[in-house]
């Protein structure tokens, strides 16, 4: 599969839903959110009512999948986070923003934030990683090359598949191209050594996750020059999407709320919308 070096099409395509800017900032603050491997954005549906009003959830949408289902995927980080930050400049969201990620998506949130950084543009005020090894502890898997039947096996034993993996697994197996792009994206990425960021990071990891185990993730602490908070969470690899799901909600709340005039609390009428698995299987998300 060839790497995409040009971005597949224009930049509002990278933003579902997402309005035009207008000039004059009506939210405070935005959470930019990226997806883990073979995901969509649909994992972050719901995130605005529990972070409340002050924050703008931007959920990032990959080719290859949803509305951009026939473009080809990317299997480089460099050129995917080079063509996200000229989408972010382009849409103006450079600037007031907070990033989040999950697994894939945290190593991607990261690269974003340094290239945004070596282009002049400000820092993120927040970088959330979630189910992530720290970046230079990346290469040592080859998921990517398993056959059809021992990557669905895997994607099972993470916890991605959820109750009903008949169901699931029939999504799994019309996405396996997508998710083997993302795969080659993590599988081949080198971290390039650079300074640390200067933004305070929080950094989530899960007791079952033999993907991120919490050594791991806690060695994202070397990344930023500010401070590091580790929240180590009941789950396995895909924990954000089962019942530690509102303890990971409330703790990044929590944290913007000292960006914004929000108060720390969710709020307690916001519905909390679980994916089922005849729905949203938890990897398609």
């Amino acid at each position: 599969m060839p790497i995409t070096e040009r971005p597949p099409g224009p930049a509002t395509d990278w933003f579902p839903g997402l309005p035009p800017a207008t000039g004059v900032d009506s939210v405070p603050l935005r959470l930019i959110c990226f997806p883990y491997a073979g995901g969509t954005p649909s994992v972050y549906r719901g995130w605005g009512a529990r972070l409340g009003t002050g924050v703008q959830v931007v959920p990032v949408l990959l080719p290859g999948r949803g509305l951009r289902l026939r473009e080809q995927p990317y299997t480089a980080m460099r050129p995917l986070a080079r063509d996200i930050a000229d989408a972010l400049v382009e849409r103006e969201l450079a600037r007031d923003y907070v990033l989040f990620g999950h697994s894939m998506g945290a190593l991607l949130a990261y690269e974003v934030a340094c290239e945004l950084r070596e282009r002049g543009h400000d820092e993120p005020r927040h970088l959330f990683v979630s189910g992530s090894r720290a970046p230079h502890l990346y290469g040592d898997r080859d998921d990517r090359t398993l056959s059809d039947a021992d990557l669905r096996q895997l994607v099972c034993a993470l916890g991605g598949l959820g109750d009903d993996r008949t169901v699931a697994g029939a999504y799994l197996d019309r996405r396996l191209p997508v998710l083997r792009a993302d795969l080659t994206v993590c599988e081949e990425y080198r971290w390039i050594p650079r300074p640390p960021l200067a933004c305070p990071m929080t950094a989530f990891s899960a007791t079952r996750d033999p993907i991120a185990p919490g050594p791991a993730v806690e060695a994202w602490r070397s990344y930023s020059s500010g401070s590091l908070l580790h929240h180590h969470l009941e789950g396995d690899h895909f924990f954000l999407n089962g019942p530690s799901k509102l303890s990971l909600l409330r703790e990044i709340r929590s944290e913007l709320a000292r960006l914004t005039d929000e108060p720390g609390e969710p709020a307690p009428d916001a519905p909390d919308r679980l994916p089922t698995p005849k729905r949203e299987p938890s990897w398609t998300c």
